[in-house]
């Protein structure tokens, strides 16, 4: 079973969380399971005249809107009440739109904001004028969201709720981080973070062979600095789930930050970060990394990390190949958790379509001591300055998938440790920090400590005290770099590792954060 979207989040300034639902939505584990009733297209009195519907309707729908300020949307005047009124008009035994579409319910502190629904076939979208039947306690509620059932209505693998928050479960059918529309000033800024909203939606359902299910998504974007048409065409697959993502902004504003293909995803702790004694799980996070394909063949990984205080680290990545969030670690001993199944939770991968030039990938980190936060966000934003009147058209695929599309690629970092600098059982040296760091993968089959293999630091050698680098006894293709670095008084915030056999790089290059 999914661990279901929470429907009941509102995205607010400064939190890039969507609330899980924590203990109290088990109790309706079992109704999210019950299959919904279709509703044939066209006889239906839930549904509106037809009327025509295009993508270049859309897209001129939206320029049209950026020409006139912002208008804050009024809460629904029909949202659920409460949780537990909210979680049966969800998971209750309801009928569903075509393409085995369940409806979200407004409620009224944490979604209140309700959108159109359409349903398109042959050109002709037909509006949703009323929900009657299509909620579990058969009330007349206005939607905030919807999600997508599997075919035999076992459980849904696709949600858009909250802002222009939406998310797919991966092959192993769990839900884990989400995508957004954009990202507009997110991070270390001098002001507030915007949340953009999708305000209606378009739905076609273009069915799939073998029982998958395809649909496309046209979406309204509405926010005080910019407005947007988004066609999102969502297919499953058998490696997970594929979107390939068109979408015309058009700028109301100046925007200092816009995020194009943005993430968002929770890491609280792992093996080597754990700082919460009081949680006996050995890992809590739904990504460990950051990965980064450069246009020149560069592999990038970024260990994520909990911090301290908020940071922003930008990435120069021109012409970027791809990009992404990722859950490397997939073993479930690591995790141990039974409920939340972390270690089935999806990769997010971005694929620009065409080349979008000049710019960087950005990754946000802010602390938290809950799994129910998210508190990580990465986005790729260009060097054109985002202004007023400005319209940007962009295209791209997401692969929501629990396959590492770096595996092909030279070795990968499987693992990074931290601790105090020296030996093990040892003095600990005053000022220093070791650094374990571990690669695996098929360029590192067959060699030994005297196949010439080093790594490659780009810290200044006095701040190195010890540096070794070799395969891990009794383990082909797995090696380990161990470094004491001198961290106290280090100018660098940050160093680069990668394996080096030659003139030919053997490994990603890894970038991490220095723990003073």
């Amino acid at each position: 079973m999914n661990d279901p979207i929470d429907p009941f989040a509102a995205a607010q300034p400064g939190d890039l969380s969507r609330r899980r639902f924590g203990t109290m939505a088990l109790g309706f584990a079992s109704l999210a399971a019950l299959p919904g009733r279709l509703l044939a297209q066209g006889s239906s009195a839930n549904f509106g005249p037809a009327r025509p519907f295009s993508w270049d309707m859309l897209v001129a729908r939206a320029q049209a809107s950026a020409r006139h300020p912002f208008v804050a949307r009024q809460a629904s005047r029909h949202a659920a009440p409460t949780f537990d009124d909210a979680a049966r008009l969800t998971y209750g035994a309801a009928q569903s739109l075509p393409g085995h579409v369940r409806l979200f319910p407004t409620r009224l502190e944490t979604a209140p904001f309700a959108v159109g629904i359409n349903v398109v076939s042959a050109g002709q979208a037909r509006p949703l004028i009323n929900t009657q039947g299509l909620f579990g306690a058969a009330q007349n509620v206005d939607p905030a969201g919807f999600r997508v059932m599997h075919a035999d209505g076992h459980g849904d693998w696709l949600a858009f709720l909250g802002a222009s928050y939406f998310r797919a479960a991966g092959e192993k059918d769990q839900f884990g981080l989400s995508a957004r529309g954009v990202a507009v000033d997110t991070g270390t800024m001098p002001g507030a973070e915007e949340f953009p909203e999708f305000t209606e939606f378009w739905i076609e359902d273009l069915g799939g062979p073998e029982g998958r299910q395809r649909l496309v998504i046209h979406a309204l974007l509405e926010g005080p600095s910019l407005t947007g048409a988004y066609a999102i065409d969502t297919r499953q697959t058998e490696a997970g789930v594929v979107q390939e993502i068109k979408t015309t902004l058009f700028l109301r504003k100046d925007v200092a930050r816009l995020g194009l293909a943005p993430m968002t995803s929770m890491f609280c702790f792992d093996e080597a970060t754990r700082i919460d004694h009081r949680d006996w799980r050995p890992e809590v996070h739904d990504s460990d990394g950051l990965a980064i394909w450069m246009a020149n063949g560069e592999r990038i990984w970024r260990p994520l990390e909990n911090p301290p205080e908020p940071r922003t680290n930008t990435f120069r990545a021109d012409s970027v190949r791809a990009f992404g969030l990722v859950q490397r670690d997939q073993a479930f001993d690591h995790y141990q958790d039974d409920l939340a199944f972390y270690d089935r939770r999806p990769s997010l991968w971005v694929e620009p379509q065409g080349d979008w030039g000049a710019g960087a990938v950005v990754l946000y980190a802010f602390g938290t001591i809950s799994e129910n936060v998210d508190n990580i966000a990465a986005f790729w934003l260009s060097d054109r300055p985002a202004k007023a009147g400005q319209r940007q058209d962009f295209a791209y695929r997401l692969t929501w998938t629990s396959r590492d599309l770096a595996a092909n690629a030279n070795a990968r970092c499987v693992k990074v440790f931290a601790g105090p600098g020296g030996v093990p059982g040892g003095d600990p040296i005053p000022g220093a920090t070791r650094y374990v760091i571990d690669f695996e993968g098929d360029a590192l089959a067959g060699l030994n400590r005297g196949s010439g293999v080093t790594a490659e630091l780009d810290l200044p050698a006095a701040a190195v005290l010890h540096k070794a680098v070799g395969p891990v006894a009794g383990r082909d293709r797995l090696w380990r770099v161990t470094l004491d670095i001198k961290t106290q008084g280090l100018a660098a915030r940050e160093f680069r590792l990668f394996l080096k056999r030659g003139d030919g790089a053997l490994s990603e290059t890894v970038i991490k954060a220095i723990q003073p």
